[in-house]
């Protein structure tokens, strides 16, 4: 079931995203393990198009939220307002309640607003005034960032970077793929006309089968050993926490789901690796003075940890 609708969503989303099946993957991955997405690119990449065009194939609600510093919390979770007619409050929800929410440019909110975000992201409900209001499910939030620019932005802390289940950049198209893109945007958008193939109900249904997927012991220490590396290693001063031991045994879960596979393989660690840990990570200021980034690290510690080479 899972390989077959994957395939379907996959087709349906390249009709409006083209050349970025590995970043559509990603983001069909952390839809079934019902983590959420950090997209960190430079502006114009296609990240509001991605978001809007996976909610139109999913059939679910989508809102989109421009992050300011002006912005409040209660412009997120939706406020109680006293209705004359009635006589008594009543609750007026926020963007939140929608099944996939974009939340553009993350670090220009300020931290009180990020929080309100990021708690309801984790505890899937949101508590206004003495009311406590449950999120919908499937529930998605695809949050950006600019990486290049910083001026009057609020950086994510590490506690709340720990949150989202994976980063991704979109990049952006080659040669080929950019042309493409122009000849299928020539006389009309394709999102417009763009039909759900899934529901809200199979994704729910593909959520739970997803946790079926078996994990050999030795997949599993291989798991733990990449995680624990971070910690030990030189160059990171602050390693991956056992949330992210959590998400990465998850997603590889997934991702061999949609692969067609009921069963996890060292490959699928290697691979997801550098998505759900980079950005948890602290690293040590000179490595970037050596022209190493973080995604560096990641590689070296997954190349170093002995894979296994048979099942227990």
């Amino acid at each position: 079931m899972i390989t077959d609708a994957a395939e379907r969503l996959r087709d349906n989303i390249q009709k409006v995203i083209v050349g970025k099946s590995d970043v559509i993957d990603l983001a069909l991955i952390a839809i079934l393990c019902e983590g959420h997405l950090l997209l960190e690119d430079v502006p114009g990449t296609g990240k509001t198009t991605l978001a809007k065009t996976i909610a139109a194939s999913l059939g679910c609600s989508f809102r989109r939220v421009q992050f300011t510093p002006d912005l409040l919390p209660s412009d997120l979770t939706g406020i109680y307002y006293f209705n004359q007619k009635a006589q008594e409050f009543e609750y007026r929800p926020g963007p939140i309640m929608a099944q996939i929410l974009l939340a553009d440019e993350i670090n220009r909110a300020t931290p009180r607003t990020q929080s309100a975000l990021l708690e309801a992201m984790q505890e899937r409900q949101v508590t206004v005034d003495i009311a406590t209001h449950s999120l919908p499910r499937p529930f998605l939030v695809m949050a950006t960032q600019n990486p290049i620019e910083l001026e009057g932005t609020f950086p994510l802390p590490e506690a709340q970077l720990d949150r989202f289940l994976m980063k991704v950049a979109l990049g952006y198209p080659d040669e080929d793929n950019e042309n493409t893109m122009l000849l299928r945007f020539e006389r009309d958008d394709p999102l417009e006309t763009i039909q759900s193939v899934i529901g809200p109900d199979d994704i729910l249904a593909m959520q739970t089968e997803i946790r079926t997927t078996r994990v050999e012991n030795s997949v599993r220490r291989y798991i733990v050993n990449v995680c624990r590396a971070t910690r030990l290693h030189e160059e990171i001063a602050l390693g991956a926490s056992p949330r992210a031991t959590m998400a990465l045994y998850h997603t590889c879960q997934a991702r061999a789901a949609i692969k067609g596979r009921d069963f996890v393989i060292p490959d699928d660690v290697k691979q997801m690796a550098p998505f759900v840990l980079t950005h948890r990570l602290v690293v040590n200021p000179q490595i970037r003075l050596r022209g190493r980034e973080p995604e560096d690290v990641i590689r070296d510690i997954v190349n170093t940890v002995p894979v296994p080479v048979d099942s227990d």
